[in-house]
């Protein structure tokens, strides 16, 4: 992968920080600040495709407490019932 370079200006404190992680991790101060870096950048992503792209069937309201309790049962029962329960 090529890398371009670029110049930024740090909080020195911020700029401390870092070059502590580094020494404690055994890695370069530029290697943190790259990380930093592509977390920045794919938290500002826009994903072209939404999250979810199927449409899944329901009863078209958020279920009750008791009905997720009670599907989550039936499964379970199912589950154990086949033999398939870890």
């Amino acid at each position: 992968m090529s890398m371009k370079r670029t110049n930024v200006y740090a909080d020195p404190e911020d700029l401390a920080i870092i070059k502590e992680a580094a020494k404690r991790r055994g890695v370069s101060e530029a290697e943190i600040i790259r990380q930093g870096i592509h977390l920045a950048a794919m938290a500002n992503r826009v994903w072209d495709e939404p999250l979810f792209s199927r449409a899944f069937r329901g009863a078209g309201r958020t279920p009750s407490k008791s009905e997720v309790r009670d599907t989550v049962a039936d499964a379970v029962s199912r589950e154990t019932e086949s033999g398939t329960a870890a």
